[in-house]
C-alpha cells in the first residue's frame, strides 16, 4: 500500500468512452482514484453509486473521481450506463497501473487463487501527492468517508 506524502504514479488509461484519462491532466483540487475488483458486481456497484450519489458534494469541493479495474472498456460503458455514473471508469487490462498503486496482485476468489484488483483507494492532490489512503475499503458509505477525511485537511 502507497502511502500518504508519497508521489502517486502519473498513468493514461482509456475511459468508458474509449478516451485517454491521464491523471496529471485532471484539473481538480483533489482526485480520488479507487480501485475495485470488477464492473456490475454487488460490492463494486454499491461502492461505485455511493460515489454517484454524492457526485454534488464532490464536485462542489474541486474533487474529481476515477474508479480503475482491470474490466474491457466495453463492460466499463455498460456498468456506467446502466448506473448513470458521473465520473470516469478506466480500464487498466493488464493491471499495470493497479499494481503501480499497490492494488494488484494473488488473491482468493471462491476458492481459487487469481490475480487481481484490490478495493483500495487514494486521494491525490494538484500535486500528485497522495493525501489519504484507504486499503481494504468496504463499499458502504467509503464515498461519505473521503468526503469527511476531506474535509480535515
Amino acid at each position: 500500500m502507497l502511502e500518504t506524502g508519497e508521489d502517486a504514479p502519473d498513468f493514461t488509461l482509456q475511459n468508458q468512452d474509449d478516451e485517454p484519462v491521464t491523471l496529471s491532466d485532471i484539473d481538480a483540487e483533489y482526485t480520488v482514484v479507487y480501485f475495485y475488483p470488477r464492473a456490475d458486481t454487488p460490492g463494486c456497484t454499491t461502492e461505485a453509486c455511493g460515489f454517484r450519489d454524492e457526485w454534488g458534494a464532490f464536485s462542489d469541493a474541486g474533487v474529481a473521481v476515477v474508479g480503475i479495474s482491470d474490466d474491457p472498456v466495453e463492460d466499463l460503458a455498460d456498468f456506467a450506463e446502466k448506473y448513470d455514473l458521473p465520473f470516469d471508469l478506466l480500464s487498466d487490462p493488464d493491471g499495470e497501473v493497479a499494481s503501480a498503486y499497490d492494488s494488484y496482485g494473488e488473491k482468493n476468489v471462491f476458492g481459487n487463487t487469481v490475480d487481481g484488483v484490490f478495493r483500495n483507494t487514494y486521494v491525490v492532490d494538484a500535486g500528485s501527492e497522495i493525501v489519504l489512503a484507504y486499503e481494504g475499503v468496504s463499499p458502504e458509505d467509503h464515498a461519505e468517508e473521503i468526503l469527511a477525511d476531506l474535509e480535515s485537511l
